[in-house]
């Protein structure tokens, strides 16, 4: 029997990789004779690029750069020196993960940091930042980014707004671009459909997830609007909201003026580059989970972009995940997880200890 272990990550507790390894780990314990292969997955959330550039076997490149609200950090990004692509998740020097909940501002957090990477990516020769937006800390339009790249804003009276400092998002009133622009096209991964305003837009959707507060969200979206218009308008160029352009606070949105930039769903873009339609019809059974399976999850993420795959190719698969919902995803079994409490000081052990309990009582591969 031929098992296909190809989990996304259990955000907060398990990596892909390490729960893929206690899956593989536990049907070879059970199971007499099983092959596995663990493919972790991933569909443009937090770690999208890292876990890509691992399949890819790509050099990783460290970098002193500034974490969301200006701290000094050690970021990393990894180079394909024959396609000059650089592959560079936000989540890295400007993820929500590197900041106390007491410090999540979306007035302040930029990507700026996220810029001197890129920075760094364009000096040793890359065309293309491939850009993972999963996990990110700030609601900015990339202008963090773009200043890192060399714009510059001002305030009414000429003077330079610098970054992470809540006049970026408040007192913009004109932009200076460098002269060139720097010789690069993004490529944007995500794993939302968003479109950055609106009702189901970064703002009222994301926003409070990042800090800011139920009464700051008219304000934050006039700013934003305001901030859009000047951006096109420096780039003579007409704004058009797209899908995706809500993933990671505008980053696409930003970038778009001025830069080719292309926006993918990074479930297929991801599958395609690893082979994983290949990998599955060579299977007898797919298990897959991810912390919590929901209604977002049919939106593109990677379990029901893999499962479609199983349906395609008639293959037997597994979802892992807490809650409810997966049992009506469709399936062909369905193992649920405990819910854990995120506060304990052996979260991770926790995790481990619940997912392998959970195996030991629901999976069975008949």
């Amino acid at each position: 029997m031929k098992v296909l272990i190809a989990p996304n990550a259990f955000k907060g507790t398990l990596s892909a990789e390490e729960a893929g390894a206690i899956i593989a780990s536990f049907c070879i314990d059970k199971y007499a004779g099983v092959h596995t292969q663990v493919v972790p997955i991933a569909d443009g959330g937090d770690g999208t690029c890292n876990l890509l550039s691992k399949f890819l076997n790509l050099k990783q490149v460290n970098a002193w750069t500034l974490d969301p609200i200006g701290r000094p950090t050690i970021g990393f990004f990894s180079l394909d020196e024959i396609s000059k692509k650089a592959y560079l998740d936000v989540s890295t020097a400007s993820g929500i993960a590197l900041i106390a909940d007491s410090q999540k501002n979306p007035w302040i957090a930029s990507t700026f940091g996220t810029g001197l990477l890129i920075k760094k990516a364009i000096g040793m020769g890359s065309k293309e930042i491939i850009l993972g937006l999963g996990g990110s800390a700030t609601v900015d339009l990339g202008l963090g980014i773009l200043q890192a790249l060399g714009f510059v804003f001002l305030d009414q009276n000429g003077r330079e707004i610098l970054p992470f400092t809540d006049r970026v998002q408040q007192a913009i009133s004109h932009i200076q671009s460098p002269v060139p622009l720097p010789n690069i096209r993004f490529t944007c991964l995500c794993d939302v459909r968003n479109q950055f305003f609106g009702n189901h837009g970064a703002i009222p959707v994301f926003g409070p997830q990042k800090g800011l507060k139920s009464k700051e969200l008219t304000a934050f979206e006039t700013s934003s609007e305001k901030n859009v218009a000047l951006l096109f308008k420096k780039a003579k160029k007409e704004f058009v909201d797209k899908s995706g352009f809500g993933a990671a606070g505008g980053i696409a949105l930003g970038l778009s003026a001025f830069f080719n930039t292309d926006i993918e769903f990074g479930s297929p873009y991801f599958f395609e580059r690893i082979g994983l339609e290949d990998l599955i019809k060579e299977s007898d059974w797919v298990i897959t989970g991810e912390g919590r399976y929901d209604a977002q999850s049919e939106e593109g993420k990677a379990c029901f972009e893999l499962l479609k795959l199983c349906w395609k190719h008639g293959k037997k698969s597994v979802l892992i995940s807490s809650g409810e919902e997966g049992k009506k995803a469709g399936f062909d079994h369905f193992v649920k997880l405990e819910d854990l409490d995120f506060l304990s000081q052996s979260l991770k052990n926790d995790a481990e200890t619940a997912l392998l309990k959970s195996l030991s009582l629901q999976l069975d591969l008949q």
